[in-house]
C-alpha cells in the first residue's frame, strides 16, 4: 500500500507534556529511543530516557570546516541542524561480527553470533536522513542481494521524524530534492511549535502510538505557524547545487584539472565518508583468538579514502588523493545513479562541515562544470 501524500495524511496536535508521554509509551513497547542529545559540545544521536536528554533551549551553527553549538533563545527541543551521526550507525553498525568458528575435538564448527535484533525507535530523523535511509534500503535489501542484518534492523525500526524548522549554510536539501519538509518513509512526523508539535501519521504503527496519547483536532492558528515554521526552512537555505546532467559531466571530465587542486587541499582523512548518511563501504576481517581456537569474521567501516581500500593483485589501484577523491566523488554523484537509480548525496552538508579544510562538494563540481561549458 502506498504510504499517503502530505495533503491527505491524518494530522493532530500533540501538547509538550503528552510528548513527553510518548518516551512511557515507546518504552512499555519494547523500543530502545535513539535521538539527539548533547555530548563532547555537539548534538549526536544516543540513547534517550525521557525528554530531558533532548537538547532543550540549544543549536548549532554550522560552516565549511566548522562546527559549535549555542543557546537559542528559546526552549525549542529540535531546533538544530544535522549533526556529526547518522542512524547509518544505528542500521549499518561501525563494527559487527558476521560469524565465529570455534574449535573443538579437532572439529570447527560454524555458527553466526545469535544477538538479538535492537528494537530501536529513532527519534528526530530529519528529511534528508529519510532519504538517505531509504538509500540505504536500495543498497542493502533493494536488489538480488540482501544484507540479513540490515534487513533486520531495519525491518524493526520505528522511525518518529522531524521537520526542519531552520537550516544551517550548508545545507542544500531543496537542490537534491530531499527536503526540508518530510515526505515519507516515516511512522510519525512533527513539527514542533512553542506548545507542542503538529503530528502527521505515515504509517498504522504510527496511528497505534498516537492512541496511547491524547491528541487534539489541529487549529487553523497552528496550522498556519507549522507551515511557516517549515518555510523558514526553505528560506534559509542558500546554497544551490546544479545537478543538471551531473552524471555525464562527471564522467566526461575524469582528467579535469579541478581533480589536481582539490587534492593539494584533501588530507584523505575519511571524515567525509564516516559522517556521510549513505556511504557504505566496509571491510571483512577475520580475527583469531591467542590459542587459535576461535575465528571471528568482523566487518568494519572502511572507506575508499584509505590507501590500502584499493589494494588488489599485490598493488594500490588509486594512490593518490586525487584518485582517491575522484572515485568518491563521481560514485556519490554519478556512478551511483547506474548502481541504485538514485544519487548517493541527500544534500546533508556534513561532508562540507566536517571537512577539517572545509572543502565543497557542491564547489568542486560547479567549478568543473564552468570550466566544461
Amino acid at each position: 500500500m502506498e504510504a499517503p501524500q502530505a495533503d491527505d495524511r491524518r494530522s493532530c496536535f500533540l501538547a509538550l507534556d503528552q510528548f513527553a508521554r510518548l518516551f512511557d509509551v515507546l518504552h512499555s513497547r519494547g523500543y530502545e529511543i535513539i535521538g539527539p542529545t548533547i555530548d563532547q559540545e555537539a548534538i549526536v544521536y544516543d540513547r534517550l530516557d525521557s525528554i530531558d536528554d533532548l537538547p532543550r533551549g540549544w543549536t548549532d551553527i554550522q560552516e565549511p570546516g566548522k562546527y559549535r553549538l549555542e543557546e537559542r533563545d528559546d526552549q525549542a527541543l529540535f531546533g538544530y541542524n544535522v549533526g556529526p551521526q547518522s542512524w547509518k550507525k544505528n542500521l549499518f553498525p561501525p563494527f559487527s561480527t558476521l560469524s565465529k568458528a570455534t574449535k573443538s575435538d579437532q572439529v570447527w564448527n560454524f555458527s553466526e553470533p545469535g544477538e538479538p535484533t535492537p528494537q530501536y525507535a529513532f527519534l528526530g530523523v530529519r528529511a534528508c536522513e529519510l532519504a538517505a535511509i531509504g538509500i540505504q534500503d536500495k543498497v542493502f535489501v533493494g536488489g538480488p542481494y540482501v544484507d540479513p542484518q540490515y534487513q533486520r534492523r531495519r525491518a524493526a525500526a520505528l522511525v518518529i521524524a522531524v521537520n526542519c524548522t531552520q537550516a544551517a549554510s550548508t545545507c542544500f536539501c531543496t537542490s537534491m530534492n530531499t527536503g526540508p519538509r518530510c515526505q515519507q518513509g516515516f511512522d510519525l512526523a512533527l513539527t514542533e511549535l512553542s506548545d507542542g508539535f503538529l503530528v502527521e501519521v505515515g504509517s498504522e504503527q504510527g496511528e497505534e502510538i498516537l492512541q496511547e496519547l491524547e491528541t487534539v483536532e489541529v487549529s487553523a492558528d497552528q496550522e498556519s505557524q507549522a507551515t511557516t515554521a517549515r518555510q523558514q526552512a526553505v528560506d534559509q537555505i542558500e546554497r544551490e547545487f546544479d545537478t543538471t546532467d551531473i552524471k555525464d559531466l562527471l564522467l566526461s571530465n575524469l582528467e579535469h584539472p579541478q581533480w589536481d587542486d582539490v587534492a593539494e587541499r584533501c588530507l584523505s582523512c575519511t571524515n567525509c565518508t564516516m559522517v556521510c548518511p549513505t556511504c557504505f563501504c566496509s571491510s571483512v576481517e577475520e580475527v583469531s583468538d591467542l590459542a587459535g581456537e576461535q575465528v571471528e569474521r568482523q566487518r568494519v567501516w572502511d572507506s575508499c579514502f584509505n590507501v590500502e581500500f584499493s589494494y588488489m593483485n599485490g598493488g594500490l589501484v588509486r594512490n593518490g588523493v586525487r584518485s582517491r577523491y575522484r572515485q568518491w566523488l563521481t560514485h556519490k554523484l554519478a556512478s551511483w545513479i547506474d548502481q541504485f537509480g538514485t544519487s548517493g548525496c541527500v544534500g546533508c552538508g556534513r561532508c562540507i562541515t566536517w571537512c577539517p579544510v572545509g572543502i565543497d562538494l557542491t564547489a568542486e563540481v560547479a567549478a568543473i562544470r564552468e570550466s566544461s561549458t
